[in-house]
């Protein structure tokens, strides 16, 4: 006979595993949302979850669990929030970042031309600088396709350096990634100029070759836009 600690696992509507950030990205609250984080369906699953009763074939399972030596692979030492701009798969440093958005169109600021600058965008009442990330780095947004089985949506990335916000349009997110910091490669020697002068190294995930940026370079880069 099923436990009411098992019924109450069973009845929770797991959704971001099949069509949420963890599945094909098809629901369409994840427009709104942008990650399954946010969103109401998510935070009421978590509340269920926390909530049922503990039985003892559930504490059983964990003891078992903690009680498995530790593993012997690289430590998984450093994060960083995965996009895309164009055909490449690139990331930035967790640390630098304020928080992901919705598209938004941005105003053109008169008089300044600065390689990059798009113009300002309005991000739940705050002005951001925006910053197209494309040109910088010499990347061809025309190029480049969704993951397959992926739907993709356009965000901002909200992301600082030394006190200055900043807006980064990305083509499509991934999220965040945990990575052995050992396990960095070299960047590719075919690796466009524009683009390998900003990489600290490259990251090998599932079937992508991700390009980590050197954040401080790019932050020295942003900041220059707007002088």
């Amino acid at each position: 006979m099923m436990t009411i600690a098992e019924q109450s696992i069973q009845d929770i509507n797991d959704c971001w595993n099949r069509i949420g950030v963890a599945g094909d990205h098809s629901c369409g609250k994840l427009q709104q949302f942008v990650h399954c984080r946010n969103c109401d369906v998510y935070a009421g699953a978590a509340q269920r979850n926390l909530q049922r009763p503990v039985d003892l074939a559930y504490k059983r399972d964990w003891a078992e669990h903690f009680r498995q030596p530790a593993g012997t692979g690289a430590q998984l030492d450093s994060s960083c929030m995965v996009f895309r701009i164009g055909q490449e798969w690139l990331s930035l440093p967790t640390a630098v970042f304020l928080s992901v958005a919705p598209q938004a169109t941005p105003h053109r600021l008169p008089h300044r031309n600065a390689r990059g600058l798009a113009g300002v965008v309005n991000v739940g009442g705050k002005l951001y600088p925006c910053i197209t990330l494309a040109a910088l780095l010499d990347i061809d947004e025309s190029e480049g396709a969704a993951r397959s089985g992926r739907h993709t949506f356009a965000r901002l990335l909200l992301v600082q350096w030394e006190g200055q916000p900043y807006a980064l349009p990305v083509a499509d997110l991934h999220g965040i990634l945990r990575y052995a910091a050992a396990e960095v490669q070299a960047p590719a020697a075919t690796i466009n100029k524009g683009l390998s002068r900003y990489l600290a190294g490259v990251i090998s995930h599932e079937d992508m070759q991700i390009g980590c940026l050197d954040s401080g370079l790019l932050g020295y880069q942003l900041a220059r836009t707007l002088r």
